[in-house]
């Protein structure tokens, strides 16, 4: 049964409960005297409306997990379920199309093993759907009439109400906590796997990074797995020449739009530059691939560098750096525009030029907002993949030269995960390590952050 199945229900009940609720509160709100009247008649309605379709989302999510076990277990227990083999991927294949048959997503079977389980599928799908919605429907029915029945003129609906939603923004809150939790806890347990077959100090320390999906996970692999240039080409990419070209332009972009453009300018330049921020990164990855690449190879060929890449770090670089202008254009515009006039009325009153004003106080001013900014242009950055997967290299050099082609943390992570090689081996383990390696440096920049903007608050205060 489809959960959405039991969430249209919900709604539907809800919907019902609500104008029960309503119509009955109306009903004594007009027979009764306004002070013995304690909430509105639209709270009355959602309270009883909540107590409908609430528990019946829950349990229709609660079902959605529970049902297919119940139903894989009956089709199991059946004459055709006992023959299958014990373990392994061909009893799942098997299980897998009697099911898609008996839903009526595949048109025939191929497996004669799948031939019988068909029907015990529609069987069991049938009777756990009737279950689930009937459960369901009584459920709700009887929460509905208990909340309808509470429905008085003293009765505090409001505040109810006001509790269930303060309830549903913590949990809307707890779930962005929890799946952050969720992802650090699957990055750790794979990490922990990887660490158990490779040492952490080869991994954290080693200068060369060969893995080979095809070879034996038995075989020594300390060797192999040394992602320092890994690290380096990400920041060399993604922190270095990026930031070399977005911080500056970001910058005067910014102070050219809050200080010198006129309004009607400002209405122009503003949208088109933030425009930017929403060209997908694969068309930015084309345009370095197919363009600012072999511009800068020929370039370099013809001044007499012979040794240019095609796939550069410079061209990946220079092409996140534009991609990157809008996030520090766009924060240090809004930390600026926040600084009270009267800061900038008094320093040119004292005699500042506008140059000397914007230096000395609008800029430490909005440090806070435009140091935010810029740690957050760096994340964005160092965890960018489109680009750099096609434009830069995958192979791992260590070198400062931003013409030879290097590869990133991004761009390892997908080709180890996109290959042949089984979940088991430390090639696809690896990139479960490097992905948990990413998260903390990206948690400890957000870190860093959060104290430069304090200690600058503090000195400017």
């Amino acid at each position: 049964m489809s959960p959405a199945f039991l969430f249209l229900i919900a709604l539907g009940l809800g919907l019902a409960g609500w104008l029960a609720g309503r119509a009955k509160a109306r009903a004594f709100s007009r027979a009764a005297a306004p002070r013995e009247v304690v909430a509105r008649p639209g709270y009355h309605a959602w309270y009883v409306a909540i107590w409908v379709a609430v528990p019946l989302a829950l349990f229709a999510v609660l079902w959605s997990v529970l049902s297919p076990i119940l139903i894989e277990q009956w089709v199991l227990a059946t004459p055709a379920g006992q023959n299958l083999p014990e373990f392994g991927f061909q009893r799942q294949t098997i299980l897998a199309e009697a099911q898609a048959v008996a839903r009526g997503s595949a048109a025939a079977v191929f497996t004669p093993q799948a031939r019988d389980l068909v029907e015990p599928f529609r069987e069991a799908t049938l009777f756990y759907t009737l279950i689930g919605v009937g459960f369901g429907i009584a459920m709700a029915a009887i929460l509905g009439l208990w909340a309808y029945s509470r429905i008085k003129p003293a009765f505090g609906a409001r505040v109810r109400v006001e509790r269930a939603v303060m309830a549903l923004l913590l949990l809307a809150s707890l779930v962005a906590i929890l799946t952050t939790f969720g992802i650090l806890a699957s990055l750790v347990f794979e990490t922990v796997r990887f660490f158990g077959m490779v040492s952490p100090v080869d991994f954290l320390f080693g200068t060369s990074w060969n893995p080979d999906p095809m070879s034996s996970p038995t075989a020594p692999q300390g060797d192999r797995y040394g992602a320092i240039p890994l690290f380096w080409g990400t920041i060399f990419i993604g922190a270095i020449i990026a930031m070399i070209v977005a911080i500056p332009l970001g910058m005067m972009s910014a102070i050219y739009l809050t200080q010198y453009a006129s309004p009607r300018w400002r209405k122009i330049i503003k949208p088109a530059l933030e425009i930017l921020a929403g060209v997908p990164t694969v068309v930015y990855g084309y345009f370095a691939a197919l363009t600012v690449a072999p511009m800068i190879r020929d370039a370099a060929q013809a001044v007499g560098i012979t040794n240019a890449s095609s796939e550069s770090a410079l061209a990946a670089g220079l092409v996140m750096g534009v991609m990157i202008i809008p996030f520090v254009s766009s924060m240090a515009d809004d930390s600026i525009a926040a600084v009270p006039g009267s800061m900038r009325d008094g320093s040119l009153a004292m005699g500042a030029t506008k140059s000397e004003t914007i230096k000395k106080v609008l800029i430490p001013a909005a440090l806070p907002g435009i140091v935010g900014g810029v740690m957050l242009a760096v994340s964005r950055a160092i965890g960018e993949t489109m680009i750099v997967v096609m434009a830069a290299s995958t192979a791992a050099n260590l070198s400062a030269n931003p013409l030879e082609a290097m590869t990133t943390v991004t761009v390892q992570i997908v080709a180890l995960l996109t290959g042949e090689g089984s979940f088991d081996h430390p090639a696809t383990l690896s990139a479960f390590a490097l992905g948990f390696v990413l998260f903390m440096v990206t948690l400890a920049l957000n870190f860093i952050a959060l104290r430069v903007v304090k200690r600058f608050r503090e000195a400017y205060e």
